[in-house]
């Protein structure tokens, strides 16, 4: 597990476990920071890194259910892998339903917490790749002019060059440069490549492409 790029945040009360947890997470070769209280690690600067949170159930002040709504309200979304020294069925299903990755009851084995880690951490990557792909694609169809869009949205629809011309008042060569800019710009090799662009931008769908233009 060791991995210098990650960092794990440990939220607890008890100073034991604190400790514990950190030097656990230490030796598992990963970074790790730890506080006392919910406040206290809101108020923390957080590395821009692939990253969870360890959280205990009952803190003083902020609950760890009130700081996950708090980080939610708040568009941070680090997994949390909630631990309680009591099994609480009822609370394990809204702290699961709100996201939380996973829900130990103490005392938990120490291989239990650190395989929730990596699953939280790999989770949180796969996260972070997506945001930065989307953002990617996003600056691609925003350097698009407005008449290259109304090309590729009925482009991905699936109509001609010729549909597209009659459509649009344009010639079909006018069509045909227009798709080769559309197909440079965002980079997509094929067809098939500029629709799934298109989904992952969730851009309006053919229908409501059509229904516009008719």
């Amino acid at each position: 597990m060791k991995d210098a790029d990650a960092i794990v945040f440990v939220v607890d009360d008890d100073s034991s476990i604190r400790e514990a947890i950190e030097s656990l997470v230490k030796l598992a070769g990963l970074r790790v920071e730890s506080f006392g209280s919910a406040q206290e690690f809101l108020r923390a600067e957080r590395p821009d890194l692939p990253g969870c949170v360890v959280l205990d159930v009952e803190l003083p002040g902020l609950s760890g259910l009130d700081l996950q709504r708090e980080l939610a309200t708040h568009g941070i979304k680090l997994p949390i892998i909630f631990i309680t020294g009591y099994g609480d069925i009822p609370m394990s299903v809204r702290a699961m339903k709100a996201g939380a990755l996973e829900f130990l009851t103490k005392p938990f084995r120490d291989q239990d917490l650190l395989d929730a880690i990596q699953q939280a951490l790999e989770r949180d990557r796969a996260a972070r790749r997506h945001s930065r792909e989307i953002a990617e694609l996003r600056e691609r169809f925003d350097a698009l002019t407005s008449r290259e869009r109304e090309v590729m949205s009925l482009v991905v629809t699936g109509w001609l060059n010729k549909q597209i011309g009659f459509e649009l008042g344009i010639s079909e060569i006018t069509v045909k440069i227009h798709r080769g800019r559309v197909m440079n710009k965002m980079g997509a090799q094929s067809l098939a490549e500029l629709v799934r662009m298109t989904e992952r931008l969730e851009l309006p769908t053919s229908k409501d492409q059509s229904a516009k233009t008719r």
